[in-house]
Parts: structure tokens; C-alpha cells; sequence
């Protein structure tokens, strides 16, 4: 088990281990734009109410945003993710975080800058 504060693991990280939590931590201080950009829309309970996390360290993982609640992460993928590797490793990611009993969702960095009330709009369908 991981200490979190002195406390035993919270269930919302899904075993991850200390250094995947410095990680995230880490990513937090340097999100891309887009990242950024869906960031401000995820944020306060602006969807349906529900809390979003961002840069949040599941398992072996830190994903871009998470809601607990809903067991949805949401993943955006820049042009480093068009490399035939960076697919296989993305899908195998999604493999490990589905076994969790977690619904994952990717959007192109280019469709929260270019239409991002349709992101929104796909996020708020896959909440229950």
C-alpha cells in the first residue's frame, strides 16, 4: 500500500506507486495547451457536477483528466501519439485502465481547439 500523508492508498489511484504520484505532479506544472484549454471547461463541477482531476496517477499511469465518480478518463493525444509504437502503447494503456473498470476516451489535441463544444458534448454522454 501506498502512504499518501501519512494515511494508507486512496482508492482513487488505483495502486499507483510513489514515483507515478511525482509524476503527476510534475505533468501538472507543464500541461500542453490543449490540455489547458479542456482544462478550463473540466474544472469547478462544470460538467453535470462532476469532479475532475487533472494529471492524476492511476496504477502504473498518470492520465490527463479523471473523474472518480464516473470512472471516466479522458486522454489527449498530440502528434507524438501518430507514431505506430506510441499507438500500440496508448491501446495497451487503455487494456490495463478498461480492466480497472475505467471507461477511456481520447479526443486529437486538434478537436479541443477546433470544436471543443463537441468534446464537451462526447464527455457529457459518457457520464452516467
Amino acid at each position: 500500500m501506498v502512504k499518501i500523508r501519512g494515511r494508507e492508498e486512496y482508492p482513487i489511484y488505483y495502486g499507483a506507486k510513489p514515483r507515478v504520484l511525482g509524476k503527476a505532479y510534475d505533468l501538472r506544472n507543464t500541461m500542453t495547451e490543449a490540455e489547458k484549454a479542456l482544462w478550463k471547461n473540466l474544472r469547478n463541477r462544470q460538467i453535470m457536477g462532476f469532479r475532475f482531476r487533472r494529471q492524476h496517477p492511476i496504477n502504473d499511469f498518470v492520465v490527463d483528466f479523471f473523474c472518480y465518480e464516473a470512472k471516466l478518463v479522458i486522454e489527449l493525444d498530440g502528434e507524438v501519439h501518430d507514431d505506430i509504437s506510441q499507438k500500440e502503447r496508448d491501446q495497451e494503456r487503455s487494456k490495463v485502465l478498461n480492466s480497472l473498470g475505467l471507461n477511456v476516451i481520447r479526443f486529437r489535441n486538434e478537436e479541443v481547439f477546433n470544436n471543443l463544444d463537441e468534446v464537451l458534448s462526447k464527455i457529457t454522454n459518457n457520464m452516467p
